[in-house]
């Protein structure tokens, strides 16, 4: 097999092969906005279309690409990598690779985290840190968080605060223990019985970016470990940079006990995970030579995952891309930030480094405020597309609502973004947004676009 040959002659089938083979119903949403794109090549902050196009991407793959794409050094250390020859996934071995990137880690990671476990994805770490948790404790009870995401596995799944996840997937894990996210007061009470085995949190909320008070964090860890629990920190997303600093944590100066992380470890290349947690919790989960397989994954240490976890690593230092994250982030919020006072659907901007919230909200004026409840009733969140999908069709931007019925545009861009990027976003959603508020006119103008899309896809064509 030619395997570019056969890129070529099926190019163009993407979405006939979903559509046949995949989830036909993620063709049928990408056809309807109008996202039913054929990218033939990635570099960097852009995608290229079979026309020639250059888009700027903000979505980033969940995340994934905090280098952007393909970034050369990556590429070379996984060609020099399966050019060795390496022994790979012995198993009965512990392998050179996976124990220098543990070793950078636990250096990058807070002070007093110094075991690490390696899964393939973000949500394989949580269902770890929840087994390590209850073992370590000899407790049950997991806390999270309204709003939370951690995952789609069941225990994940049962860990995250979002019911769209969840309808018609029960029974879920028992034991999890539901609280508003930044509640001290909520958390106290739950942890009172002191039945709790953790306290699990992103630092700052994935969907919708909500970012907590400075007091929050600190004063959570210190009710945990006064209470017998452990504090588990989702940096599955916030990590790595994507914040402005190597974990969101360190805004508020916390460790946390278990530190979750993925999504940019390997640069997008090779699905990877981690966790970092207290040697204590790690010593009682793995007490005995005979436990020392009791929980592992087959494929996390893989030589192409830590490898490329070590590129990424070092492309992050020796690039300076989590001070640029924190640069580039703030001069995108400080031009933006003067439009909430201009157009009253645009509420606040808000983030931290390369994520970045754009809130809207209902206007008070009568024409903007029935245009709005037109979009409104027809799908709740739906004034968020007025944003997307004239970002994407209009300015060949892509981005994304920042959760299920949210009012809410969310940007986690590459760390990697030129001024020329930064004009590029400020520019293209100031005039989204401005467009936005010509009420029943861009109202129609949507419900034409989205119309006009599902009729196409009706038709086949």
């Amino acid at each position: 097999m030619n395997i570019k040959e056969l890129i070529q002659q099926r190019e163009k089938k993407n979405f006939a092969l979903h559509d046949r083979y995949l989830n036909s119903q993620m063709v049928k949403v990408l056809k309807t906005i109008g996202f039913d794109r054929h990218y033939v090549k990635a570099e960097g902050a852009y995608l290229f279309d079979d026309q020639g196009n250059r888009y700027l991407d903000l979505l980033s793959g969940f995340g994934v690409f905090a280098l952007g794409r393909n970034h050369p050094q990556i590429v070379q250390t996984l060609q020099d990598v399966l050019c060795a020859d390496l022994p790979n996934l012995v198993q009965l071995d512990v392998s050179l690779l996976s124990g220098l990137l543990a070793e950078k880690l636990v250096a990058i990671s807070p002070d007093g985290l110094d075991r690490v476990f390696f899964a393939n994805s973000g949500t394989e770490t949580i269902e770890a840190a929840i087994k390590f948790s209850r073992y370590a404790t000899g407790k049950s009870k997991i806390i999270y968080c309204r709003g939370g995401y951690h995952g789609l596995s069941l225990g994940s799944l049962s860990a995250t605060g979002d019911s769209h996840y969840k309808q018609g997937f029960g029974p879920l894990v028992p034991d999890f223990i539901e609280i508003p996210f930044n509640d001290l007061n909520a958390l106290e009470a739950a942890l009172s019985q002191q039945d709790v085995a953790a306290f699990i949190t992103e630092p700052i909320q994935g969907h919708g970016v909500w970012i907590p008070d400075d007091h929050y964090l600190p004063e959570a860890a210190e009710l945990t470990r006064r209470y017998g629990a452990l504090f588990i920190a989702d940096e599955v997303q916030t990590g790595l940079g994507r914040t402005g600093k190597w974990w969101a944590v360190e805004h508020w100066s916390v460790t946390p006990d278990i530190l979750c992380m993925a999504k940019a470890l390997s640069g997008g290349f090779v699905p990877v995970g981690a966790l970092t947690c207290k040697e204590w919790i790690f010593d009682r989960v793995f007490n005995r030579m005979d436990r020392a397989v009791v929980h592992g994954s087959t494929f996390g240490k893989n030589n192409l995952a830590m490898a490329a976890g070590l590129a990424t690593l070092e492309v992050l230092e020796s690039e300076k891309l989590i001070e640029k994250s924190a640069q580039s982030g703030q001069s995108i919020i400080d031009a933006l930030r003067p439009l909430v006072g201009e157009y009253e659907c645009f509420k606040e901007v808000r983030g931290k480094g390369m994520m970045i919230a754009l809130e809207f909200t209902e206007p008070k004026s009568l024409s903007l405020k029935m245009s709005w409840k037109m979009l409104e009733a027809a799908n709740k969140g739906l004034f968020s597309q007025m944003i997307t999908v004239p970002l994407f069709s209009r300015h060949r931007i892509l981005s994304q609502v920042a959760g299920h019925g949210m009012n809410i545009v969310k940007f986690i861009p590459p760390l990697i973004l030129t001024e020329s990027d930064i004009r590029w976003i400020t520019d293209a959603t100031q005039s989204v947004i401005k467009d936005a508020h010509r009420g029943p006119a861009a109202v129609w103008d949507l419900g034409k676009t989205l119309a006009s899309k599902a009729l196409r896809f009706k038709a086949g064509t």
